[in-house]
């Protein structure tokens, strides 16, 4: 017959009433000993001759009713032949051993920042662009997940929601990133298989093509004139991309750059070869309306040593401004271009290029002013900079973008005043 009722458990709970253990029957003890703030049930059994107890819960996890009914559940187990509680213990080190296992189990991001760390870093001239992939792409979906528990139904899903957002081009690079992040756990004995195995291009973005777009004359009025109108697009931004449009370089050199680069002085900015893609150092010559857009942005880095220092203080890990934060600013412009195709930072070369042969450029001439290299036999031989013939390039390119920019928003202005 039960022994105990809850009007005598508060009532000790409430007296502050300490005891070992108080029995209800059927191997079920309630015990309250000293430094304890609840009661707890105790079950009480004979297993091989020997006494045997487990603690099955709390007073306030368990009823009496409940803790009646786990008692004889415990007590049937026992009479079959198992000893209720080593399961319990054994259960208590299982889950203990998995939670040190998920303790120290490496994750993707892990992995990836290893991979970053030892294999980037110091070795590839721009690490900034994987650094991007991982933050942005790898660890947001598959980051989280131990190394080896990546199935290649998480690759898939992480290359299909870039291809989604329309960034096939993306998903290729993340793809080939994921593949060599694996193989370097593979190579550090990390894991067995790498996930990505099974994968090919067309299972990302497809094969790539190469882009054709460029901004005419009138494009180039268009959106030379609609940056500083365009609201949230700064000053700072629109100095930017007219440097990068006037330079012909990449964004990411631009972004990269040190003022120690810059001499103002003699207007040429030393780009050194670590910082180029194809591994080039050049002088880059100045123009004068570009020299004055530089001074404007020297006063705008406050000290900084970096020509487009960082703007946020969570990205001052990267301390000048990232590759990506272009992209963003240049979305806000296209807003405002509707009726304008669309066109990325990276056609801003194919633009200038393209102008740069309208102007009468020399081939050669404008191809150095790419820092592309000459091709075939001539390009061997010939070692010659074509500084000064560049210089003259860039003068007559920049000029024709302050001419088009000018003299389309006077005549703009004048055809209002006339219609009012």
């Amino acid at each position: 017959m039960a022994k105990l009722t809850d009007i005598q458990i508060r009532t000790w709970i409430k007296s502050g009433e300490r005891f070992e253990g108080r029995s209800d029957g059927g191997g079920l003890y309630l015990c309250f000993p000293k430094n304890y703030a609840i009661p707890f049930w105790r079950f009480r059994y004979r297993f091989a001759g020997k006494q045997r107890a487990m603690v099955i819960g709390t007073y306030s996890e368990l009823s009496i009713a409940k803790a009646r009914e786990t008692a004889r559940e415990q007590s049937a187990r026992v009479a079959l032949g198992y000893d209720v509680a080593e399961e319990k213990q054994e259960r208590k080190a299982k889950a203990l051993k998995k939670m040190e296992e998920e303790k120290h189990a490496l994750r993707v991001s892990e992995l990836a920042a290893e991979y970053f760390e030892r294999q980037i870093l110091n070795r590839w001239k721009h690490p900034d662009i994987l650094r991007r992939r991982i933050d942005k792409d790898i660890n947001p979906t598959i980051g989280h997940l131990k190394i080896e528990d990546v199935r290649p139904r998480h690759i898939d899903d992480m290359l299909q929601k870039i291809v989604q957002r329309g960034a096939p081009t993306v998903a290729n690079d993340v793809l080939r990133w994921t593949r060599r992040i694996f193989d370097y756990g593979i190579r550090r004995h990390m894991l067995e298989t790498n996930p990505t195995g099974a994968f090919e291009i067309d299972d990302a973005g497809g094969q790539e093509k190469s882009r054709d777009r460029w901004l005419s004359r009138e494009e180039l009025v268009k959106f030379l004139q609609a940056m500083p109108m365009t609201k949230g697009f700064s000053r700072q931004n629109e100095l930017t991309m007219k440097l990068l449009l006037v330079f012909c370089c990449r964004k990411m050199e631009l972004c990269g750059a040190r003022w120690e680069e810059f001499d103002l002085n003699e207007a040429v900015w030393h780009l050194p070869a670590e910082r180029v893609k194809n591994g080039d150092a050049i002088d880059i010559p100045i123009p004068a309306p570009a020299l004055e857009w530089l001074k404007e942005l020297h006063q705008m880095s406050y000290n900084s040593q970096w020509v487009l220092p960082a703007r946020k203080m969570q990205h001052r890990m990267v301390p000048h401004i990232q590759e990506s934060t272009l992209p963003v600013a240049l979305s806000k412009v296209k807003f405002n271009l509707p009726d304008i195709p669309n066109f990325t930072i990276h056609d801003f070369r194919r633009t200038a290029r393209s102008h740069l042969a309208a102007l009468g450029v020399d081939p050669i001439v404008a191809e150095r002013c790419l820092n592309h290299r000459i091709k075939g036999v001539e390009g061997i031989y010939n070692r010659y900079q074509y500084y000064k013939e560049r210089r003259q390039a860039l003068e007559k390119w920049c000029n024709f973008l302050i001419n088009i920019e000018i003299n389309e928003f006077d005549s703009t202005m004048q055809l209002m005043i006339c219609n009012v």
